[in-house]
């Protein structure tokens, strides 16, 4: 915060200490009998204002009523504005074309100067909201009590998830959550069977199907079914309050998912892509990839994981950018 004396002939902001207006050359003091004692003696001539037009003295080079600007008044340029973070509101933005206007944050003060990253809220319009530094070791998440919290999202445990530093890496751990956290994927990952993505707005777990066969009971009598067909998946679709949906048994070795023209097909989910992910089955490996979608392919994390720059992080209603500094 900028300490210091108003000019009272163009209200600029003056230093403590100096004696003169830097911008308009006015006497500037604590006491105000020192104040007009100090003022310089007029010089001859008078000028009118061209804005209100109040007579105003030669050398002026402001109006003292309205501050417009005297015509043929050389001196010092106006300062550059100075804007502020709209998050913080602590000190001046970085100017020039890689500014984001509106959107840095500013480290101050002892602990925040620590800070090697911070999560970046991702609001509805996909514009950036609040920002939250990790400043400290642990940073719990969730919708109680906690650093960071979301108190209106129901989708998140009280306590949800743990941000932490160890061995000078960013990790997210799961703290029992009901509803976990998902990380996107940047390139295909190998996950292990049973492993939950989260495409759209669907939750679907990833199964390598196992063999089923058909056996009598123990009187040697066949259940009497449906025929039994081959597959290479098991993919079983979550609905809310925990109910099992569609459970989809493709026998190829690629599933793809998407809105339209896919092996699996959600028509009516807003937040899938054409063509949104696939996944894989080679050689006993199960994996799954992204297929250039516009919000991206989730995998849930089992545990803990390792964050890297730019990640994103879904958890409950929530999605959180990555920002390691």
């Amino acid at each position: 915060m900028d300490v210091g004396l108003v000019c009272d002939a163009c209200s600029a902001l003056t230093p403590i200490g100096v004696p003169q207006c830097a911008r308009c050359g006015a006497a500037v003091a604590l006491d105000p009998r020192n104040k007009r004692a100090s003022k310089p003696a007029p010089i001859n001539g008078t000028n009118n204002c061209p804005r209100c037009s109040i007579v105003v003295r030669a050398g002026q080079k402001f109006c003292p009523n309205c501050g417009e600007k005297m015509p043929g008044a050389a001196g010092l340029a106006d300062p550059a504005p100075v804007t502020f973070d709209v998050e913080t509101r602590v000190g001046p933005r970085a100017q020039g074309p890689q500014a984001k206007p509106g959107r840095n944050t500013l480290f101050f003060g002892g602990a925040l100067q620590s800070a090697r990253a911070k999560l970046t809220l991702i609001r509805g319009d996909g514009e950036d909201g609040v920002s939250f530094t990790l400043a400290g070791t642990d940073h719990l998440a969730g919708r109680g009590e906690c650093p960071i919290s979301f108190p209106d999202d129901p989708f998140l445990s009280p306590t949800h998830a743990n941000f932490r530093y160890f061995n000078n890496q960013l990790i997210v751990r799961d703290e029992g959550s009901l509803n976990g956290i998902f990380v996107r994927i940047s390139a295909p990952a190998t996950i292990p069977s049973g492993t939950t993505i989260l495409v759209g707005e669907q939750v679907l777990t990833v199964s390598a199907a196992r063999l089923v066969e058909d056996v009598p009971d123990a009187e040697g009598t066949y259940f009497s079914a449906s025929m039994i067909r081959p597959s290479r998946f098991k993919i079983v679709q979550h609905l809310r309050g925990g109910v099992t949906g569609w459970v989809f048994t493709p026998d190829g070795e690629t599933v793809t998912i998407g809105r339209e023209g896919n092996d699996i097909n959600f028509p009516d989910d807003p937040f899938i892509s054409g063509r949104h992910s696939a996944l894989q089955l080679a050689a006993g490996v199960l994996s799954v990839s992204d297929m250039g979608s516009r919000n991206g392919t989730f995998v849930r994390v089992a545990g803990e994981h390792t964050l890297k720059h730019g990640d994103y992080v879904f958890m409950g209603q929530q999605l959180l950018r990555v920002e390691i500094v």
